[in-house]
C-alpha cells in the first residue's frame, strides 16, 4: 500500500504543481486558453487555488517523506477531493461538460489517496 500511495501521490503531485504553478505566475490572458473559467473569476481568487494546490502536494509529500505530521497527507488528499468536486461544479454552470471528465478522474485519483493515507 506504500508504493501504490508514493505512486498515486506523485501523479497528483506533478498535476497539481504544474497547474497551481501556473496559477500562481501567468497572467489571465495566458492562462484563458487553457483555463476558460478565469475569464469570470477575480485573478486574486485564481492565484489563491494555484497557492492551495501547490501547498497540497507539499501536504502530501513531505509529510509521509519526513514522518513529521503525516496525518496532513490525508488532510490534503480530502482537500483536493473538495477542490475537484468544486471545479466540477464550476464546469458544470458553464456547460463544459467535456471538462468534467478530468474533474472526476482526479476525484477518483485523490479518493483513493485518501484511502491509502490512512497507512500513515
Amino acid at each position: 500500500m506504500t508504493v501504490a500511495y508514493w505512486v498515486l501521490a506523485a501523479l497528483l503531485g506533478a498535476f497539481y504543481l504544474y497547474a497551481g504553478g501556473k496559477k500562481v505566475a501567468q497572467s489571465k490572458e495566458q492562462l484563458a486558453p487553457m483555463m476558460g473559467w478565469v475569464d469570470r473569476t477575480p485573478m486574486w481568487l485564481v492565484r489563491v487555488i494555484g497557492v492551495v494546490e501547490v501547498a497540497g502536494v507539499a501536504g502530501l509529500i513531505l509529510p509521509p517523506a519526513t514522518g513529521i505530521a503525516p496525518v496532513l497527507a490525508l488532510v490534503a488528499a480530502i482537500g483536493f477531493v473538495i477542490l475537484q468536486i468544486l471545479a466540477s461544479g464550476v464546469h458544470l454552470s458553464r456547460g463544459e461538460k467535456k471538462e468534467v471528465s478530468l474533474n472526476v478522474a482526479l476525484i477518483a485519483l485523490a479518493g483513493v489517496t485518501v484511502w491509502l493515507a490512512t497507512v500513515w
